[in-house]
Formats: C-alpha cells, structure tokens, sequence
C-alpha cells in the first residue's frame, strides 16, 4: 500500500505565533517535522498542507514539498483532507507539525495497522500514563478506552475507566489502566475524504473531540499501545525545551 505523510500547519497559534517558522536549534520547526516523517520506510512522500505563504515558503526553502489549501477549514483533518483529494495513495498519515522528536517508528506503526487489518479504517497511538509526563486527572490529556481487540471504544476528557474504590489487591493488579491517546492518525484514503464531510456531532461537542465524531459515525478506530508518548510543542517554554535537547545532543551548550 502506498503511503503517504501530511502535516498541517498554520502560522496563527493562540499560544505560539509563527510556531512552524521557529528556528533557535539551525532548522525550521516545520523541517525537524518534515524529516523525521521522511525517515520512516513505509512512507513514501512528505507534504505540508498550509494556507499561509510564509509556511509555503519556509518549507520550499529547505526543499520539502508543500501545500497551499483553503483558509475556511475548522480541523487539521478537513486540511488534511483536501490535500489527500489530489493524491494518488491508499494510506494518509496526519501528523502534526508541531511534533519535531516524532518516532519514524510511530509513523510505520500506524501504516502496518492498516495494512495488516483489513476491517480497520483509522488508526491511531495510545501509550501508559506512566511513559508520560502527563497527568491522568487533567482534561488536557485525552484517555482511550480499547476493546480486546485493540479497536477504540471510547475517548474521553474525563479519566476512564473508572476505579472503583477499596477493591480486592488481586482486582486491581488485573484492572484496566488509563491510556493516553497519542494525537496521530492514519486514513484509509477513502474513510478520510468521507471524514470530512461528516457534521459535528453530540459526543464530539461535549468532549471537544473530533475522533469521537467518527465513532458516532460507527468508523473503527484501530489503537497500537507504544511503549512512550510524543513530546509535542505547544507553547515558547516547550520549544525552549526542544533546542535545549538539540543542543544537548549536539554537544552545545
């Protein structure tokens, strides 16, 4: 099957403006996003999709292959979506741009569900809160509940499955941990343009979660547990971070 890449990016960012065009570490943001994508073997083209010449130009600066699409989408799906209309491809993988230590591995994890599971239309990453830094409790952390065959049941805010309190040592060894859901997707190329013509639905709007429109939708949603989340970057103290692992590694200080 033939896959390919796509990251949305925009230039508007609540928290940080012109986060793609961030370059303290030598490199765009955008590109350390864009090469790790490259570097994982089952796919095979990277491409941006953006509404803003400044990103376009960013990216055509380091040789990457861009985008320009509409400015009206409400999701990164929707963008993602349009670009995936002119492609000639089986699997659209979305990943963030804002995702610069993204593990090729995640990537060719997502392609090989797929691939290897004919009934499933989506794909996506969960991981234990304990290979995290992120807080069970907190709304900001989304948590997956999975059937037995590793097909998605639910997404929540709230912290699911529920623990029921004073039970039994040996119930709890065997009880169901919280997972965190990890915010990267895999298409079938089909499924996906279909995604974005759907309407927003109840659950998704209680949530706040666009995954959960297409559960209402009766999509199957297919979750691989990896043994780590993704370190994203939201805000300037995150990319500060982020160059200071660079230069770390490196051996700068």
């Amino acid at each position: 099957m033939r896959a390919v890449a796509v990251i949305p990016a925009r230039y508007a960012s609540t928290r940080f403006p012109g986060k793609p065009l961030a370059a303290e570490t030598g490199k765009l943001l955008i590109q350390h996003v864009y090469e790790r994508a490259a570097e994982a073997p089952s796919i095979e083209q990277v491409i941006v999709a953006t509404d803003d010449e400044r990103i376009v130009e960013a990216v055509e600066s380091f040789g990457g292959e861009v985008a320009m699409t509409r400015s009206d989408h409400a999701s990164g799906t929707e963008r993602v979506a349009e670009v995936a209309a002119t492609l000639r491809c089986d699997i659209v993988v979305n990943l963030q741009g804002d995702e610069p230590e993204i593990d090729p591995a995640y990537l060719d994890r997502l392609v090989a569900l797929l691939t290897n599971d004919p009934a499933a239309e989506i794909a996506t990453l969960a991981c234990p809160f304990t290979a995290s830094a992120a807080d069970p409790a907190a709304t900001s952390a989304v948590k997956v509940v999975n059937d037995i065959r590793g097909r998605a049941l639910y997404f929540s805010r709230s912290l699911i499955p529920f623990a029921q309190p004073n039970r039994p040592a040996a119930a709890v060894e065997h009880a169901a941990s919280p997972l965190l859901h990890l915010g990267l997707y895999a298409y079938r190329r089909d499924v996906l343009l279909d995604l974005a013509r759907l309407a927003p639905t109840p659950l998704e709007q209680s949530e706040s979660l666009e995954q959960l429109r297409w559960l209402e939708h009766g999509r199957v949603i297919t979750v691989a547990v990896v043994d780590r989340a993704t370190v994203g970057i939201d805000t300037p103290e995150d990319y500060a971070a982020f160059v200071k692992r660079c230069r770390r590694t490196a051996g700068v200080n």
